[in-house]
């Protein structure tokens, strides 16, 4: 399975990724590990994750998430 995912850093800013194994990728992230965005705004919080069948799909949607106003995220992820 493929996964998008949004994360709520430390900062309070939100960040998007893609992953298939979501529990690995958010203890990546708060490890410093991940994305160079979330290296300096640990710890990070799981807030949202939608679950897709290609990586295809998973990406595009991912693509949809990052083109979202602030305010459309927040209301995705219900924060």
């Amino acid at each position: 399975m493929h996964f998008v995912y949004v994360l709520q850093c430390t900062d309070g800013s939100l960040y998007t990724g893609y992953t298939t194994d979501v529990e690995r990728r958010v203890a990546e992230h708060n490890a410093g590990d991940g994305a160079k965005y979330t290296r300096g705004r640990t710890p990070v919080e799981l807030v949202h994750v939608e679950e897709y069948d290609s990586k295809s799909k998973a990406m595009s949607r991912e693509y949809e998430i990052k083109q979202l106003r602030r305010e459309q995220k927040l209301s995705l992820v219900e924060l």
